[in-house]
């Protein structure tokens, strides 16, 4: 048997060097070292002086690693083994020595590295380059300016009117990009520019108006028409504000939704005055009643208006039903100057026609407003042009002008009329 061993670890180099390497893989295993060195005469040297004991222990230990059912012997000393393997998808084995650089071959500046260093020291200028890579990128994309998006693409706090499907301007949160917004086309185009006009307009006719020499237009009168160029004034300029800044933030969005409610407060309440100081010229306590009833259905109005829930899209038709059933409170007086002093003398020195009519319009105003009106209709061909809420701030403008026209109408008949008389009303029916 030692003759047959003795053999078989004197075979051919390659063989003898691959079975060593596949040993001492196995650091768990019984470590088995037949050969020392593969490089010819210094292995028969030192093999040649083994005693049979120690051969036997070592055929032992032989026999204990074959019960493992590792691959027969002649199978690992073939040739053909790297080509096995590689049908067979690899040796699921640890890396051997010669697979593994050793410590001789590694960079000598690698040895004397710090181990304990700080792994944020390689996270660090990672997370520098990253930032200003998306720094960067950001600056690309908001240069590149914004597009319109579409109403599922808007987030809740932008979502009011669901039958307007494109067009709409996503959030900008910069006051510069809202005001740029101004010059772009999008849903809030035609509601920015109807009522930034007509504010425009009316900011130009009060100039001129306040402006008359004293004996054109005496100070009490101008005092009068100043209320209601004030309401007309701070109505369409908040309301224009508001579509121009209602997409730059949640929290903006619900600050200028409340202040436009507040000027349409304004507005009634500056159109209300001077037909009351003028209608009930003469009838001081009567016209201070009115006058008291509108301030305080307006203060009312505005306390509503600053209701955080009122704002919200459900809450459209209250808010409707709120400025129309304030408005329409002028039918009272109204109908009572008619009843005093007649229905003619009313609509021909009262301007009571000129007084319907811009109870029409506003009434049509917040029932197109309210309902919707045409892009119910026609859902997504409304969304730039000729929704309901562009048809609202037009209206509302036409009955703004309509009033004042009445309003000058009405101030001249009084003023020609002169002084009041003891008996007004006695001298109105005489005449």
């Amino acid at each position: 048997m030692a003759e047959a061993w003795d053999s078989e670890i004197r075979g051919e180099t390659e063989a003898r060097r691959r079975h060593r390497i596949f040993v001492n893989a196995h650091d768990g295993f019984p470590h088995i070292d037949l050969t020392r060195r593969a490089d010819g005469q210094g292995d028969q040297d030192e093999d040649s002086e083994l005693n049979p004991k120690e051969l036997n222990r070592k055929l032992e230990c032989l026999d204990d690693y074959r019960a493992l059912d590792f691959p027969a012997m002649p199978d690992l000393f073939d040739d053909n083994l790297d080509d096995e393997l590689e049908e067979g998808g690899g040796l699921t084995l640890p890396a051997t020595p010669l697979e593994t650089p050793s410590d001789t071959e590694v960079d000598p500046e690698l040895l004397n590295r710090e181990e304990d260093m700080d792994e944020y020291d390689f996270c660090i200028p990672q997370l520098t380059a990253a930032t200003e890579q998306v720094e960067e990128f950001a600056k690309k994309v908001w240069a590149a300016g914004w597009n319109c998006c579409h109403f599922k693409a808007l987030p809740r706090w932008l979502q009011d009117n669901d039958f307007l499907h494109r067009g709409h301007r996503p959030p900008l949160p910069s006051v510069v990009e809202c005001l740029k917004s101004i010059f772009r086309l999008h849903t809030e185009t035609g509601n920015i520019w109807t009522h930034l006009l007509g504010c425009l307009a009316f900011l130009v006719v009060a100039i001129y108006f306040l402006s008359r020499p004293r004996v054109e237009i005496d100070l009490q009168e101008k005092l009068v028409f100043a209320v209601f160029f004030v309401g007309a004034i701070a109505c369409l300029f908040l309301s224009s504000a508001f579509h121009t800044l209602h997409c730059h933030s949640e929290f903006v969005g619900k600050l200028f939704s409340k202040l436009d409610y507040v000027g349409i407060a304004l507005l009634i309440m500056g159109s209300f005055f001077p037909w009351l100081y003028y209608g009930f010229y003469c009838e001081k306590a009567v016209k201070f009643t009115y006058m008291s009833v509108t301030f305080v259905l307006g203060i009312t109005s505005i306390i509503v208006s600053l209701w955080d829930r009122f704002g919200e899209p459900h809450f459209r038709p209250l808010r409707a039903g709120l400025f129309a059933g304030f408005g329409l409170s002028g039918v009272i007086p109204a109908v009572h100057y008619a009843l005093a002093k007649g229905w003619i003398h009313a609509i021909s020195r009262a301007s009571l026609g000129w007084l319907i009519l811009m109870g029409v319009l506003y009434i049509l105003g917040a029932l197109v407003y309210a309902s919707r009106i045409p892009e119910r209709w026609f859902p997504g061909k409304c969304d730039i042009w000729f929704h309901s809420h562009q048809l609202f701030h037009i209206l509302v403008i036409a009955a703004a002008f309509v009033h004042y026209y009445g309003i000058c109408e009405m101030a001249m008949h009084r003023l020609a009329h002169g002084e009041c008389d003891d008996h007004p009303y006695e001298a109105i029916v005489l005449s």
